[in-house]
């Protein structure tokens, strides 16, 4: 299916339940949505578990190719509730529940499959950190990112000294995450903090649109290119490239690899199975 074949997709379409983390599938595609509205989708314990086992739950099914990442509401995320999570912070409370995948990827295994994050309206502190966490960034044109734990007297420790700079440029990181100062989805755009800025409302749309665009691919060719991506950050070019060869020879030898050679040689549409 291509994006314009794709259903239209809003957040009417995937209601918010009682459930601080919703989960809703459309074919091949995951979407993980925040909705703890009332607090501008703030994190307490019980949602950073919930987002956890989410992310495991998208990683365990066979038949989910890909993740959106979006929120409900008007806003993204105040980040973390300090006054709910605070104190378990200090006991060492709140990690990854058995099942979870950290959305973070900080610890424990890495995700397979990949992530199409759609944000809106304000994104603070760990919302950053866990877009970053994510593959392929939209921003909607209200979007607005403070990574502003300083001010509070405390640092980013959820992955934005890692990654951040990676991303954007040590001197883009720098200049936000040591001012606390705010930024719009035009400075996200300019630094490559996102990838596209679509009108208000239209985000989690054109998320789905490239979230179904990489579900038509091949599932297993999708994650190796996950993973040799990573290998590289992680390890080092010279490391990553001696596993090249070996996983394309992999790859060739299942059955998808078979169905990409046959449908170029037919000149037809490829259909995958991740097989």
């Amino acid at each position: 299916m291509t994006s314009t074949e794709a259903p239209a997709i809003t957040e009417l379409d995937l209601p918010a339940d009682d459930r601080v983390v919703t989960r809703h599938q459309v074919g091949h595609v995951y979407f993980i949505g925040l909705n703890r509205v009332p607090k501008r989708n703030a994190f307490d314990l019980e949602m950073r578990a919930e987002l956890a086992l989410a992310y495991g739950e998208m990683e365990r099914a066979d038949d989910i190719r890909v993740g959106v990442f979006y929120a409900h509401g008007d806003h993204f995320t105040g980040g973390l509730d300090m006054a709910k999570v605070g104190n378990a912070l200090r006991e060492g409370r709140g990690g990854i529940p058995e099942g979870g995948v950290d959305p973070r990827q900080l610890t424990g295994a890495q995700r397979r499959k990949p992530v199409v994050s759609a944000t809106q309206g304000w994104c603070m502190t760990l919302g950053i950190e866990l877009l970053l966490a994510t593959d392929i960034r939209i921003a909607a044109e209200d979007a607005k990112f403070s990574q502003m734990e300083i001010s509070r007297g405390i640092y980013p420790f959820g992955g934005a000294t890692i990654r951040f700079p990676r991303e954007v440029g040590w001197g883009n990181a720098m200049r936000y995450m040591l001012t606390a100062e705010p930024f719009g989805a035009a400075e996200a755009l300019r630094m490559g903090l996102v990838q596209e800025v679509v009108p208000v409302g239209h985000q989690l749309q054109r998320a789905f649109e490239i979230a179904q665009l990489i579900a038509a691919q091949a599932p297993l060719g999708v994650s190796t290119t996950l993973t040799a991506a990573r290998r590289a950050e992680r390890d080092g070019e010279r490391i990553a490239a001696e596993q090249l060869v070996p996983d394309m020879l992999r790859l060739l030898d299942t059955e998808d690899g078979a169905e990409g050679v046959t449908s170029f040689l037919q000149r037809r549409p490829a259909e995958f199975t991740g097989r």
